[in-house]
């Protein structure tokens, strides 16, 4: 395991996004495997290195079929973090957004005192509304314009 005396860094990992990650104390929320979500801060810079199978492993820590975990707004957040630093590769993009998806497929825990975490996460998706629609209207047909329409459905749905 990486020692913490060093903070991660990564030439790939733009300088906003680095800041993103740092922003969250992912120690201090229960993971969704049940552990501490700490280890959750390696698995975001997996993905905000842009690698497509990191963001399927977040499946079972940030969320579990139609259940958010704590750490889910967290994610989120590093999620549109990646997906506003500029227009990532297909690859990434479309795990990206399946992500997304599947993120805003989750129940909505939100009760008469908050949002909730569903709310917490689609105010970060909502953030990158500009860049969900331009992508729906420049690629429609494809997977990520079909992943960018259910992300907007949903969306409206949930407002």
């Amino acid at each position: 395991m990486r020692g913490t005396d060093r903070p991660r860094s990564s030439p790939l990992v733009p300088d906003a996004v680095a800041a993103e990650i740092a922003r969250h104390d992912w120690a201090a929320g229960v993971c969704g495997c049940g552990r501490s979500a700490g280890h959750l801060a390696d698995m975001v810079w997996d993905v905000a290195e842009g690698h497509p199978a990191a963001f399927h492993a977040l499946q079972g820590h940030v969320f579990t079929g139609t259940r958010l975990w704590p750490p889910a707004p967290a994610a989120g957040a590093v999620l549109m973090a990646v997906w506003s630093a500029g227009p990532p590769r297909l690859a990434t993009r479309e795990a990206l957004l399946w992500t997304l998806l599947s993120l805003l497929s989750a129940e909505d825990d939100r009760d008469a005192y908050g949002a909730g975490l569903y709310g917490q996460v689609a105010a970060h998706v909502r953030g990158g509304l500009p860049l969900l629609v331009s992508l729906l209207e420049a690629g429609p047909g494809s997977v990520s314009g079909a992943y960018a329409e259910g992300i907007l459905e949903l969306l409206v749905l949930s407002t």
